[in-house]
């Protein structure tokens, strides 16, 4: 926001992961945030964010009004949908061997929590005995060292693939190809990929109690980001029942649904809108 206009404005704040979780931030832009983000909240006309959980955040740790913030879901660009069974085939031959993979998009980065998915899927790699792989897709953020110095002695090493940055239109494929997507996240104002995979027909484990619980709804499994075991659990149970499987591709394509982006556009044109009123 500007703190010197008189011109109406509409804030858009996705979360407040900083609040939460400081030492996952540069300590600059830590300083920032806290200093100017109750300015903020207060300047502004209108607030538009991201979820009820992001919202309510807002509402609790800075005491602003209900009714100044309106939920401006985020959604899943087209692209995301489901992937015919020759690109899976592509796909996998040229990410995993062949081999059947779950899947994690995002940043690597600590707020995303990769070390305990680490350690879940050694606990599902121990119990299992199977070929499957762990397909990381995203770019290395802040902080990702430490990650990648503990990847090297990691003992299923050879079964992580780190592809880095990758285009969309890959990431759609890689996503769409995936046997599930294990995003377990500890903070997220909304959690994207896990609609991109609900999109693209792809049964979804994420964090419970989070942002990713309101969006995914009955769409996807949760389990405690902090709990190994739970999430392991949660990989095993979709590995062995296909049924289960089933089930949730069905209803998270259902969800998925519910979302757009031009209904994002049409509700923060309305808080727009709202903002120049006020």
């Amino acid at each position: 926001c500007s703190l010197g206009t008189k011109v109406p404005q509409c804030l858009v704040v996705h979360d407040l992961s900083f609040v939460h979780y400081p030492s996952f931030i540069k300590k600059s832009h830590l300083h920032y945030y806290k200093r100017y983000t109750p300015k903020f909240l207060a300047r502004a006309n209108m607030i538009a964010t991201v979820s009820d959980f992001s919202k309510k955040d807002i509402v609790q740790t800075y005491n602003v009004a209900d009714a100044k913030i309106d939920v401006v879901n985020s959604a899943a660009k087209e692209i995301f949908k489901p992937v015919t069974t020759e690109v899976k085939k592509e796909i996998k031959e040229r990410y995993t061997g062949g081999k059947e993979y779950f899947i994690y998009t995002g940043a690597i980065h600590p707020r995303k929590n990769l070390m305990n998915l680490l350690k879940a899927f050694s606990v599902f790699k121990k119990r299992q005995q199977t070929g499957m792989k762990l397909v990381l897709a995203g770019r290395l953020a802040w902080k990702y060292e430490s990650f990648t110095k503990s990847l090297e002695t990691y003992k299923y090493r050879n079964d992580v693939v780190l592809t880095g940055y990758i285009e969309e239109q890959e990431l759609a494929k890689l996503t769409g190809a995936a046997y599930a997507m294990v995003y377990p996240s500890l903070f997220e104002g909304f959690g994207v990929p896990v609609l991109e995979a609900m999109q693209c027909g792809v049964p979804v484990i994420t964090s419970s109690g989070t942002s990713m619980q309101e969006i995914a709804d009955e769409g996807a499994l949760y389990a405690n980001p902090e709990d190994i075991n739970e999430i392991a659990g949660k990989m095993m149970l979709i590995y062995k029942d296909e049924n289960l499987k089933k089930q949730l591709v069905e209803k998270g394509k259902e969800i998925a649904a519910q979302y757009s982006w031009d209904k994002t556009a049409e509700l923060l044109w309305n808080s727009i809108l709202k903002a120049s009123s006020k």
